[in-house]
């Protein structure tokens, strides 16, 4: 009827709200957005919800953890903390630096969009994508000052943001179950080619970071 073969929502693992320790959340759970950012993805889902029992469109929705990888954005965690470290600029650490995400890789990633494009027979269901490599900030700081063998004291403590859930974690068998689709990229080596991407292109995040 739309003419669409299918829709790919991209929404977050943010829209659960925060994990409790041992929780993962699955499809099945409510979603409680705890900030605006995190109600706004809710929101677009309530759209996709309303489009496919109203107009009949192909949509799947898609709940991703954090990502890490080539590439990303330098406001971004991990690449505002690699190349700040390149330039022996302060990092800074909101908090007490134990907020907790999974980090997925941007190859799992991508394989798991992919596949939710192609895969038949799924329209109207959503699927977590989490790679269950489980870490907080400062953990996630100390990897990445070892890796560029910059000092510790380079960490700057700031203030916490409002709001700032302690933990997000997805179960992704739901996914795993219907598709076959597996992470594939282990942590390290995927946080180890990270840093390398940004040294080895500094132009890149160097325009983005001075405004040019």
């Amino acid at each position: 009827q739309t003419g669409v073969e299918r829709f790919l929502h991209i929404s977050t693992d943010e829209v659960y709200g925060q994990s409790l320790p041992g929780q993962r959340f699955t499809e099945e759970d409510p979603l409680r957005p705890r900030s605006p950012y995190a109600a706004s993805k809710a929101g677009g889902e309530l759209q996709c919800r309303a489009f496919i029992e109203t107009y009949g469109l192909p949509i799947v929705i898609a709940r991703p953890a954090n990502n890490i990888g080539p590439r990303q954005y330098p406001e971004k965690l991990v690449p505002l903390f690699v190349t700040n470290a390149i330039e022996d600029l302060p990092l800074p650490v909101y908090g007490n630096g134990k907020n907790t995400r999974d980090w997925l890789h941007v190859d799992d990633h991508c394989d798991a969009l992919l596949t939710l494009l192609a895969f038949p027979g799924i329209e109207g269901e959503t699927f977590n994508i989490g790679a269950q490599h489980e870490l907080d900030v400062l953990t996630i700081t100390d990897t990445l000052l070892g890796l560029l063998g910059k000092p510790k004291s380079l960490v700057r403590y700031v203030e916490d943001r409002p709001g700032h859930d302690r933990r997000y974690a997805v179960d992704s068998s739901k996914l795993t179950r219907v598709t076959g689709w597996k992470p594939a990229v282990p942590f390290e080596q995927g946080i180890r080619q990270t840093v390398e991407w940004f040294q080895a292109n500094k132009p890149w995040w160097q325009a983005i970071k001075s405004g040019e």
